[in-house]
């Protein structure tokens, strides 16, 4: 007993020097070139061009053939999706992508908002920009840029738009009205992917500021989760005087010795600011924190060292493709869903919203330059970049979804975010919260909102 106080002693005066000693910084805003080549003497064509989703027989075609040439392994009997994707369920996901799913049809949907492509730092960047059909007279909208994550797409924010910009007419006030800013990250989608080496979260945080100048926004709001949560992140790091408020579902808390608490057990927890809330999510710490990374970090040790290797066969099947992205959608939505047979997919998605997720990495031929992300960001001084020592000093807000990967206590988020003015404990959803609950969290973005501006 006396030894656990005095652990906690020790731990609390370590976790109060550090907090107490950093002093407010931000990252130097620098330039690149990701294109072929070495930069062209002449300045870069700056105009936003606009751009439509399509498809052709030849496409569809090529990939009807892939499917029905398929080789599947039988699963173990009674394995359910503790093996990864049980390739039973992936016989029904199958036929319906063949004979049932109209590809034609979600490329409409797809170009329901309005396209753009524009050159920023040698690259093609994609992005839809989304206007309020109608405003409040008087009112002008606020710009929030939203960053997907992996293995996403722009098209994770497609049923949270109109919650944002038209909130009057979904059940929401329509105190805050905004435009959205959804761009694809560099190798993502219909984003070009960069020629060389290095462009990681910091870069990307950049392209999408210079993106934002140029549709004319000085000051705007984002909003991320995933790798979306960390390209936001930066952004604030970089140009903090043009972030108006920070959203994130998700939190890179790397400096932090708070999760070392843990490891004193349940009855050190509130000395650390941990509600029972937090406790029931973080406990047992054996299960929820290290059993989990376990079991979900995998691919990460391949796509941060070696991306190109399963690369190669995600690109040239559709159906390994599919295989690998949707068992994220299945065990990142909730952990329980390695119990069932069909992974608890269409419990929270319809098997059309996630195969134009599919689609949309697999017709542009991105899944290998979409993992070379990890490498960029965890190949190479891992948890020693700057962005990882200091801290992010523009007003923040935090939803925690109970079933995200890892739960994150408001006292981890506010050691990185000091300016942290809400944080938010979800009633339901998972890593992928824009895809799966867009209600929810339009709601909690314009709680944070609205205590941004009454500042």
């Amino acid at each position: 007993m006396w030894l656990e106080i005095l652990l906690a002693s020790v731990l609390g005066f370590v976790v109060y020097w550090f907090v107490s000693r950093d002093k407010e910084e931000t990252l130097q805003l620098e330039d690149g070139w990701w294109g072929p080549g070495a930069r062209p003497t002449g300045g870069e064509d700056e105009s936003i061009r606009p751009f439509k989703v399509e498809t052709s027989d030849e496409e569809i075609n090529d990939l009807y053939r892939r499917i029905e040439k398929v080789r599947l392994t039988s699963p173990l009997e009674d394995s359910r999706f503790h093996y990864g994707f049980n390739s039973n369920y992936l016989k029904k996901v199958l036929s319906y992508w063949r004979n049932e799913f109209d590809w034609r049809k979600q490329v409409e949907i797809l170009n329901r908002y309005p396209h753009f492509k524009t050159k920023i730092e040698g690259l093609d960047i994609h992005f839809i920009h989304v206007k309020p059909p109608q405003l409040p007279s008087g009112r002008t909208p606020k710009p929030l840029l939203m960053v997907h994550g992996w293995p996403g797409s722009f098209f994770e924010f497609y049923n949270i738009i109109p919650f944002l910009t038209d909130p009057k007419n979904h059940s929401l006030s329509d105190e805050h009205v905004f435009e959205v800013i959804c761009p694809s990250i560099p190798g993502y989608g219909y984003s070009e992917a960069s020629s060389k080496k290095g462009l990681n979260s910091v870069a990307t945080a950049r392209i999408f500021y210079k993106l934002m100048l140029r549709l004319g926004f000085q000051e705007f709001y984002v909003q991320g989760g995933d790798w979306g949560s960390l390209i936001c992140t930066n952004m604030a790091q970089l140009v903090p005087s043009h972030v108006k408020g920070l959203h994130v579902n998700m939190a890179f808390v790397a400096k932090n010795f708070y999760p070392l608490t843990l490891f004193l057990g349940r009855r050190f927890g509130r000395l650390f600011g941990h509600t029972e809330r937090d406790m029931e999510l973080l406990y047992p710490v054996k299960e929820k924190m290290f059993f989990s990374i376990m079991r979900e970090s995998g691919y990460m040790h391949i796509q941060s060292t070696k991306p190109d290797t399963v690369g190669c066969a995600l690109n040239d099947s559709p159906v390994g493709l599919a295989a690998y992205i949707l068992e994220k959608f299945s065990t990142w939505t909730n952990s329980e869903f390695r119990d069932l047979e069909d992974g608890g997919l269409e419990r929270k998605f319809s098997l059309d919203d996630l195969l134009t997720n599919i689609m949309i990495y697999w017709t542009t031929g991105t899944i290998t330059s979409s993992q070379r992300f990890y490498k960029e960001n965890m190949g190479r001084n891992f948890m020693t970049d700057k962005h990882n020592q200091i801290k992010v000093y523009v007003p923040a807000g935090y939803a925690a979804f109970p079933c995200e990967l890892i739960h994150t206590p408001e006292k981890w988020v506010k050691l990185k975010y000091p300016k942290l003015i809400s944080y938010s404990y979800m009633a339901r959803g998972g890593h992928f919260a824009a895809f799966e609950e867009p209600e929810l969290l339009a709601r909690d973005i314009c709680k944070f909102v609205g205590l941004v501006e009454q500042e």
